[in-house]
C-alpha cells in the first residue's frame, strides 16, 4: 500500500491537477476528455532501466525480485539458487561482476529519483558467493554435433563457450597462457578480484564439457586453416592484449611501458617492485590499477639493472622475492587529459586511488619524454590544457617537467595479431558486423575487446549474441534484427509454464479466424470467479521495444530507504604498502534481501495491492492463489469497470496502463 504522504518526498506525489488549474474547460471539451470508459487496464511489461543499461543484458529486475521475495522460485529449488540461475542466464560470471563492475545498471536506477540507487552489485556478489560455497554447477544442452572453437580464454571467450554449451554444441577453448582468465586474472589485480572466485567460476564453465588448450597459441602452434577443418564455426575472443605507447618523441625509452604489460606482469607473479618515481598515462580503469599496484609493490633504493621494473615487465628477468623484501613507497603520479572529474574511471576507484597515496592531476597532456645520457625516461615534459572552448587546448607556456623513473602508458589497447595479421583492422582491432560476424568470412565470428575495448559486461553481452549468432549459423537459419532493447527479458510464458499455468492450445469456436478477448488465462465466468482459457489475458510485452523511464512510475508510493552499503576496508597511503586483501566485504543475507526490497520493479507488478485497494468499483481483483505467478497477480472484471484509471495512476511500477479492456 502506499506510503503516508508525510513520509515522502512532496515532489513524488501524485496530482490529477496543477497549480493554476482553477477555470475549467468548455463542456465540448470536458465531456469528450472524460469519455474514456472504452478504455480498461492493460498489463504492460517494460524493461527497466537497470536492465536496458547493462551491457551483458541481465534481468536484474527478476533476480532482486527473487530475492527480495517477490518471484517465488521454482518447484524444487531455493530462492538463492533460483536467483543465480536467472543472473546466469546472461552472466555466468556474478561473484567477478560483483566485485569489479562499474555499475552503469545502477546509474540507470530509477530509484536514484527516489534517495540512492539500488547496490545491485552487492546483491550480485551475495548471489555468485553463495553459488560458490554451494557448488551450484552448470548443465549443457542437448549434444550436437557441430564443434566450435574459440581463439581466447578471456570473458568474451568463456562466455561464448558457457552459452555455446547451454545450446549443446562442442567447443574448445585455445588460450596462450597458463591458466584461464584473460583480463579478469592478467589485467585486474587480484585484491579486486580473488583467484579463488576466479577459478570457481571459470571451472564451472570448463566443468560443462568445454576442452581446454593452454599454452597454445593459434596462428603459431595451431594455424587458423587447421581450425577451419577441424571444426563448423571459429570465433575470435584475443582480446586488446597490447598495449599502446604514448604518441610523443622519446617514448622509446625502455623504461616507457604498457599498462596492460604491467599488470600482466605483477598478476604473473614476475614484478614485485617498481621504481621510485612513477607517471601513469591514462584515466580509465586501466591506468587506476596500475597506480594502485604500484603503490602496494613500492620500490627498493639499491637496484640492480636486472630488477627495473621494465626489464621485468619485458619478460628479461624476474624479481627475487628476497631482493625486494625491504621496500618503499613509490611516489605515483596519475595523469589525465581529462579533468580528474570527467575521467573514465569509476568515482569510487578513483577516490579509493586517492586515499591510498596516488597523485591524480587532470588536465594534462605528454608533449615528450626526455631522456638521459644513457637513453632512459628521466622526466615527462607535460603541458596544461584548456577546455573553455569545449575542446582540448594546449595553455601556451604551461609546458613543465616532472621527474620520473618509469612511465606507463595506459591509453588504450589494441590486439595481439602475431601469425594472422590478415584479420587485423588499422586500428589494430578486428571488424564485426551487429551480429559478431566476420565480414566476408562465413563461419567465422569475433566479439570482445577486439571488437572494441569496453568492460568486462560489455564483451560478455557481446559473447551472447555472438553465440546466437553461431546458432543460426550452424542451424543454417539466417539472423533477423536484433531487439531494439536487446536483454533477456522475462518470459511470462516461460514462467506460466513453469508454475503448470500454460495457456491452452486456440480452439476456435465458430469464426476460426475471431479468437474472443474474455477468455484469458485470468478471465471471469458468470459469477465473476477467474477462470483459464488459451489467451494471456489483457498483457502486452513491449519490454524489447521500451524501457521504462521515472516519470511513468507512481513515485509516491515509495518512502525514504538508505542503501545497504557494503564495508570496504581502503587502504590509507600509511598502509598501502603490501596490502593486497581483498577491499570489499559483501552484504549478509539479511541486508542483501533487505536491499533486494528498495527495487522499484520498474515495469512489472510487485504485488503491492494499490490497485486493487483503490479501485472505487471494486473491478480489480487478487488473482487466486492457486493461479497467480510473477506477472499475474491480479484481474480486472470488465463487467464493472469504467475506466477510471485510478488503477493505473496508483501503480507504483507502471505497470498498468489504460487500454482498450473489455
Amino acid at each position: 500500500m502506499s506510503t503516508p504522504a508525510d513520509k515522502v518526498s512532496k515532489e513524488h506525489t501524485f496530482r490529477k491537477y496543477k497549480d493554476g488549474d482553477n477555470k475549467p474547460l468548455a463542456w465540448k471539451d470536458e465531456i469528450f476528455s472524460a469519455d474514456t470508459t472504452y478504455k480498461c487496464p492493460t498489463y504492460v511489461h517494460q524493461t527497466p532501466p537497470c536492465q536496458g543499461s547493462c551491457p551483458s543484458g541481465e534481468d536484474i529486475r527478476g533476480w532482486l525480485n527473487i530475492v527480495g521475495g517477490i518471484e517465488k522460485p521454482a518447484e524444487g529449488s531455493t530462492w538463492q539458487e533460483y536467483a543465480f540461475r536467472r543472473s546466469t542466464a546472461a552472466n555466468p560470471f556474478p561473484s567477478i561482476m560483483g566485485r569489479v563492475c562499474p555499475a552503469p545498471c545502477e546509474d540507470g536506477c530509477n530509484r536514484n529519483q527516489v534517495e540512492d540507487r539500488v547496490g545491485i552489485n552487492a546483491v550480485e556478489q551475495f548471489i555468485g558467493d553463495h553459488a560458490l560455497s554451494e557448488k551450484y554447477a552448470f548443465t549443457s544442452g542437448d549434444t550436437k554435433d557441430q564443434k566450435v572453437a574459440i581463439i581466447g580464454g578471456g570473458p568474451a571467450g568463456l562466455a561464448a563457450a558457457y552459452q555455446l554449451r547451454l545450446k549443446g554444441y562442442g567447443v574448445t577453448l585455445f588460450d596462450e597462457h597458463e591458466f584461464l582468465g584473460g583480463m579478469m586474472r592478467y589485467g585486474i589485480p587480484g585484491y579486486r578480484t580473488p583467484r579463488d572466485v576466479l577459478n570457481g567460476e571459470i571451472n564451472r564453465i570448463v566443468d560443462m564439457g568445454v576442452e581446454v588448450k593452454l599454452k597454445t597459441r593459434v596462428g603459431t602452434d595451431i594455424s587458423i586453416e587447421q581450425l577451419e577443418k577441424d571444426f563448423d564455426s571459429v570465433l575470435f575472443a584475443i582480446g586488446a592484449q597490447s598495449g599502446r605507447a604514448i604518441p610523443v618523441p622519446g617514448a622509446e625509452a625502455t623504461n616507457c611501458i604498457t599498462g596492460v604489460a604491467f599488470l600482466e606482469a605483477f598478476n604473473d607473479g614476475r614484478l614485485k617492485s617498481v621504481s621510485n618515481k612513477i607517471i601513469v598515462i591514462g584515466g580509465g580503469d586501466t591506468s587506476i590499477d596500475v597506480a594502485s599496484v604500484a603503490r602496494r609493490l613500492g620500490h627498493i633504493t639499491n637496484i640492480n639493472e636486472k630488477d627495473r621494473p621494465e626489464n621485468v615487465v619485458l619478460g628479461f628477468t624476474a624479481h627475487d622475492v628476497v631482493g625486494v623484501a625491504s621496500k618503499q613507497g613509490a611516489e605515483v603520479i596519475l595523469m589525465s587529459r581529462q579533468a580528474v572529474e570527467k575521467m573514465n574511471a569509476a568515482q569510487h576507484e578513483i577516490e579509493d586511488a586517492t586515499r591510498e597515496g596516488v597523485d591524480i592531476r587532470g588536465s594534462l597532456t605528454p608533449v615528450e619524454v626526455i631522456l638521459d645520457d644513457g637513453g632512459r625516461a628521466k622526466a615527462l615534459r607535460v603541458a596544461k590544457l584548456s577546455y573553455e572552448n569545449g575542446k582540448a587546448e594546449v595553455i601556451e607556456g604551461s609546458e613543465h617537467d616532472i621527474p620520473c623513473d618509469l612511465i606507463v602508458s595506459a591509453i588504450g589497447q589494441m590486439g595481439n595479431f602475431e601469425g594472422f595479421t590478415q584479420f587485423a583492422n588499422n586500428k589494430g582491432l578486428m571488424d564485426a558486423d551487429s551480429h559478431f560476424q566476420m565480414p566476408g568470412k562465413p563461419g567465422f565470428f569475433v566479439c570482445g575487446d577486439i571488437v572494441h575495448p569496453h568492460l568486462l559486461t560489455t564483451v560478455i553481452g557481446q559473447a551472447s549474441i555472438a553465440a546466437d549468432s553461431i546458432d543460426h549459423f550452424l542451424t543454417h537459419k539466417e539472423v533477423s534484427k536484433r531487439p531494439k532493447v536487446d536483454v533477456h527479458h522475462f518470459d511470462l510464458i516461460n514462467k506460466l509454464r513453469e508454475v503448470k499455468l500454460e495457456p491452452e492450445s486456440f480452439k476456435p469456436v465458430g469464426d476460426e479466424h475471431i479468437r474472443g478477448i474474455d477468455r484469458g488465462v485470468h478471465g471471469t465466468d458468470e459469477t465473476g470467479k477467474a477462470v483459464g482459457g488459451f489467451a494471456i489475458h489483457n498483457y502486452e510485452d513491449r519490454s524489447a521495444q521500451k524501457i521504462i523511464p521515472s516519470d511513468e512510475l507512481f513515485l509516491g508510493h515509495f518512502k525514504h530507504e538508505d542503501r545497504f552499503k557494503r564495508k570496504e576496508t581502503v587502504p590509507s597511503s600509511d598502509e598501502v604498502l603490501g596490502h593486497f586483501e581483498e577491499r570489499v566485504a559483501g552484504l549478509s543475507e539479511e541486508e542483501t534481501i533487505a536491499e533486494a526490497k528498495r527495487c522499484m520493479s520498474c515495469g512489472m507488478c510487485f504485488e503491492c495491492d494499490n490497485c486493487v485497494i483503490y479501485c472505487p468499483q471494486d473491478a480489480v481483483h487478487k488473482t487466486p492463489q492457486e493461479e497467480s505467478t510473477m506477472g499475474r497477480y491480479v484481474y480486472t472484471d470488465y463487467n464493472r469497470c469504467i475506466g477510471c484509471h485510478i488503477c493505473a495512476d496508483v501503480c507504483p511500477t507502471g505497470y498498468i496502463k489504460m487500454g482498450l479492456g473489455g
